[in-house]
């Protein structure tokens, strides 16, 4: 795979050409449904079948590595050119072929119920895990259910593993509270740990994945221990535990979401690490990127000094978000598909720009009734960006939130740059 962004002169049948591939090969890879809908900064994958190509007349070495996303070292190096300037047409040159790491990957999905089975199915091949969320936890310690039998079924189908995901807050309680009630209490831990073993071996699960959000400070260490608990409870019983943590820079990093998530003993502890590095702009606040490079860089600094990097998954989020601006407080922003915002892009013929200190792509548009929107999304640049981090910081996997949010190009450069465990 390739990435073009479009320019004023280009047309879908011309960018085929320069690549040699068909038309349909990259509407099918872009999910794309009118070949004559472009817009300017729009990120396309192109599809490469083979590693060779046929040097034309005018061509230069440097002006086809940038074509394939290759160094110019790699292509002199694979075809035995010393010589940088000793170009003709007619050459026929090996196009190096990326170094696939191994990885694994898990995917949330909280669309559940028979309409998630087809979004499972299809993204299936691409997961390692699957966390249908959430199980509620209450005071008592039982767990509020949820219909993930569908998912779960599909998932084994596929090879899939299923982990059960368990959380302290909903869309209208930040369970802090709820945790503590239950954090406190060694008795209500175990009754807890019951119901989860009991839930997790009569629908399937594999594994666990912990969610705790907004747990007070003051219960870090309360935390760390229920944890500790959970693992000498559900490792002799042959199941996994993973927990999901707040994206911070640093030990000292204050606040209610991040205090009490204690990156190096939950490095320690359980098996792996879910980082949620997104929603850096929730959908009340301004405009801003979603999931920010710079800011994840930072976090990843920090993590991989007290956790294992082979305990470590990068959260990344596919979904999109428009703003309407000027930006009032309190106003939320529409939350849809990478997909759905270039269908705005195409709709308004808008120009797509990209922020390179966060490695995000956004645009703005006028609606019909003249409100100006603001649109920050995920692309194949920001995509392989963050691909590239995974392999530069040779983590464990990568997390998506959420299943459910159509990103085509995602999952062919996912495959393009990793082979995935199953």
């Amino acid at each position: 795979m390739v990435i073009h962004v479009v320019n004023a002169r280009d047309s879908l049948w011309q960018i085929a050409n320069y690549y040699r591939v068909s038309v349909k090969e990259i509407m099918d890879v872009n999910g794309m449904k009118n070949p004559n809908q472009l817009v300017i900064g729009q990120a396309l994958v192109i599809p490469i079948e083979d590693n060779f190509y046929t040097v034309k007349y005018g061509d230069t070495f440097w002006e086809i590595s940038k074509r394939y996303n290759v160094t110019l070292q790699d292509l002199l190096s694979v075809n035995n050119i010393e010589n940088a300037n000793e170009i003709y047409p007619g050459m026929v040159l090996t196009i190096p072929r990326k170094i696939r790491p191994t990885i694994s990957v898990n995917g949330y999905i909280y669309l559940l119920g028979e309409e998630s089975g087809p979004i499972v199915e299809k993204a299936s091949k691409y997961l390692t895990y699957l966390s249908p969320f959430a199980y509620l936890i209450k005071e008592d310690g039982t767990l509020q259910t949820i219909t993930d039998i569908p998912v779960i079924k599909v998932a084994k189908t596929k090879k899939v593993i299923p982990l059960m995901s368990i959380t302290n807050f909903s869309s209208t309680a930040l369970g802090a509270n709820l945790a503590h009630i239950v954090l406190s209490n060694p008795q209500i831990i175990e009754r807890l740990l019951s119901n989860i073993i009991t839930i997790m071996k009569e629908k399937g699960y594999l594994g666990l994945n912990v969610d705790f959000e907004n747990v007070l400070p003051a219960d870090r260490e309360l935390y760390n221990s229920f944890l500790q608990r959970t693992v000498d409870r559900l490792h002799p019983e042959g199941f996994s535990v993973s927990t999901a943590l707040a994206p911070k820079a640093s030990g000292a990093q204050t606040g209610t979401l991040y205090e009490a998530h204690d990156y190096a003993a939950h490095g320690k502890i359980v098996d792996f690490v879910v980082f949620m590095t997104y929603e850096w702009r929730w959908r009340k606040g301004p405009p801003q990127s979603i999931s920010p490079l710079n800011e994840i860089i930072r976090v990843l600094n920090y993590a991989v000094t007290v956790i294992p990097r082979d305990k470590i998954f990068f959260g990344f989020q596919i979904y999109a978000r428009d703003w309407l601006i000027p930006h009032v407080a309190g106003q939320e922003a529409e939350t849809f598909s990478p997909q759905e915002a270039m269908r705005r892009a195409v709709k308004y013929g808008t120009i797509i720009k990209y922020d390179k200190t966060t490695q995000s792509p956004f645009f703005q548009y006028k609606d019909s009734q003249g409100r100006l929107h603001e649109v920050w999304f995920e692309d194949a640049r920001s995509a392989q960006a963050k691909f590239d981090t995974v392999k530069s910081y040779k983590l464990k996997g990568i997390s998506y939130w959420a299943l459910g949010y159509p990103f085509p190009q995602n999952w062919a450069l996912l495959e393009d740059n990793f082979i995935i465990t199953k």
